[in-house]
């Protein structure tokens, strides 16, 4: 069964979709923890960070990052977040990354 990234990647379910290239799709997050919090995805199905071979579709994840910062504004500084399981956080078994920005982020942050 599609997860739910993939099924927002083959346009299913709606999402506010503001970066997509060959390897990658991004979108606002539904549930905000920032000012600007945007969930970056591959295209393939990768479970996670565990799972990840030599080369891919992960590899975009940092350059849209980069990419997606700038076209935001994010000039002071921006975090990126990926979570690795169910005790890491990760809630969709799809790799994806967390952009968030727009203020000042502390640390730790949880």
């Amino acid at each position: 069964m599609a997860t739910l990234f993939t099924r927002i990647i083959e346009r299913e379910i709606p999402a506010a979709i503001v970066y997509e290239d060959e390897r990658v799709v991004a979108f606002r997050d539904i549930d905000p923890q920032a000012p600007v919090h945007i969930v970056i995805t591959t295209r393939t199905e990768i479970e996670g960070l565990a799972a990840l071979p030599d080369e891919g579709d992960h590899l975009g994840i940092l350059n849209a990052a980069r990419k997606i910062a700038e076209s935001e504004g994010l000039t002071n500084g921006y975090r990126l977040v990926i979570n690795q399981g169910e005790d890491g956080g990760q809630s969709v078994p799809h790799l994806h990354a967390h952009l968030l920005g727009g203020r000042k982020l502390d640390w730790p942050p949880g």
